[in-house]
């Protein structure tokens, strides 16, 4: 059990070491992209389910409150939260549609809609993710092993190319929480490079 827990902090560590090698130019990209539609008014939407829906509501938290620094909100929202819109568009559309209506009735050209899926498979998250690409939204997704479906339907696919959801989460959350830094800074401190 020992080398379980040492294993588990190595594994999860080589997987951020190695995936950072292989995205940092790609990461700057989808980050300034995401930062650029924020500081034009637009606003960042997020979706995923179980763990990934946490995620989902942990970065709109982060954006909306703060992050680092005192500053004024970020407009951002988790498709995740609402139980009665949830479980009424669940019931009454099934639930592969819960983010996609959200979408539908929300969403505005110039927004941008955040979607995360371990699979890359997440029938609700595909469909949200359509839905914004009808009505204009920049879409990005963070996936895991091969990217599923949603990498090739989104316009920015980060995919952490791992077969353990625990790891994949472990670099989503990093993911989460170095993007809500970048947009803090291009923001509120004007650091575009």
């Amino acid at each position: 059990m020992r080398e379980l827990i040492y294993y588990s902090f190595i594994e999860s560590a080589d997987l951020k070491k190695t995936f950072i090698q292989e995205n940092r130019d790609f990461l700057f990209d989808v980050f300034k992209k995401v930062a650029e539609v924020l500081l034009s008014g637009g606003t960042l939407f997020i979706c995923g389910n179980g763990g990934s829906a946490a995620d989902a509501q942990h970065i709109a938290a982060e954006l909306v409150g703060r992050f680092l620094m005192d500053r004024k909100p970020v407009p951002a929202v988790a498709l995740t939260t609402d139980t009665s819109i949830l479980t009424a568009v669940g019931n009454d559309f099934g639930f592969d549609t819960v983010f996609e209506r959200q979408i539908e009735a929300l969403g505005r050209k110039g927004d941008v809609l955040l979607g995360i899926s371990t699979s890359g498979n997440s029938e609700n998250v595909i469909k949200a993710v359509l839905k914004a690409k009808e009505k204009g939204l920049l879409t990005v997704a963070f996936l895991g092993r091969d990217g599923g479906k949603l990498k090739g339907i989104v316009d920015f696919p980060v995919v952490v190319k791992s077969f353990s959801t625990p790891r994949i989460q472990e670099v989503h959350l990093t993911l989460g929480h170095v993007m809500c830094d970048f947009i803090e800074r291009f923001l509120f401190e004007g650091k575009g490079e």
